[in-house]
C-alpha cells in the first residue's frame, strides 16, 4: 500500500511536469465589466472579478478545479481593518465575470508574427469544458447568481473599469494538486 502510494505520487508528479501547458486564466479585479455581442448587452457585473479563461488542448477536470478554486480564493480586497490582500471575491459577496478566450494560448514566436492556437482546446471541446469550468466555479463559490459570463465563441466586446489595477495571471500547471503530496 505504501509502495502503491509512492507509485501514485510518482506518476502523478511525472504526468504533471511533463505538460508544457495547462488552463490559463487572467484575472482582474474590476469596479464594474460587461460583455455586449453583437450591440446586445450579455452579462454586467458591478464590483467583483473579470476572468478571463484560456482552455489548453489537453486540460482536464483537475485544471478547472485548480483554476475554479484559486478564482474563488484569491484574495483580492482589504479587510474591515484595512489590511491589504485579506478577502476574496466570495468573502466580499462580489460578482465573477467569465469570458471565454482562447487567444491566451496563442503563439507568435513564429518568423511570421502570425499567431498560432495549436495549443488552445478545439471549440467543440472546449465549449463543453467551458460549461463545466462555469459550473465549478459556481458550485465552489456558493451563490450561482453571482457567476455570469460571456458567450461562448463569440465575438465579444468586453468593458471594465480596472480597480487599482490588480491583474493576476494563473496556470493550473503552477501547482501541484492539494493531496497528491499529502502522505509521505
Amino acid at each position: 500500500s505504501d509502495v502503491k502510494m509512492r507509485l501514485h505520487v510518482l506518476l502523478s508528479i511525472f504526468l504533471i511536469l511533463a505538460r508544457s501547458e495547462a488552463m490559463r486564466l487572467v484575472l482582474q479585479r474590476v469596479k464594474s465589466a460587461s460583455v455586449t455581442v453583437e450591440g446586445t448587452l450579455v452579462s454586467q457585473i458591478s464590483r467583483g472579478v473579470l476572468a478571463l479563461v484560456g482552455i489548453y488542448k489537453d486540460d482536464n477536470a483537475a485544471d478547472l478545479e485548480y483554476c475554479a478554486k484559486k478564482l474563488c480564493a484569491s484574495k483580492l480586497w482589504d479587510n474591515e481593518n484595512q489590511k491589504s490582500w485579506r478577502k476574496s471575491v466570495k468573502q466580499m459577496e462580489y460578482e465573477v465575470l467569465l469570458v471565454s478566450q482562447f487567444t491566451l494560448f496563442g503563439d507568435i514566436s513564429n518568423k511570421k508574427h502570425v499567431p498560432d492556437f495549436s495549443k488552445s482546446m478545439k471549440s467543440a471541446h472546449a465549449s463543453a469544458r467551458y460549461g463545466e469550468f462555469k459550473s465549478i466555479v459556481a458550485a465552489q463559490y456558493g451563490d450561482p447568481t453571482k457567476v455570469k459570463d460571456g458567450v461562448f465563441g463569440a465575438m465579444m466586446d468586453v468593458t471594465l473599469v480596472n480597480d487599482g489595477p490588480v491583474t493576476l495571471l494563473v496556470d493550473s500547471r503552477e501547482s501541484i494538486p492539494d493531496g497528491v503530496c499529502a502522505e509521505r
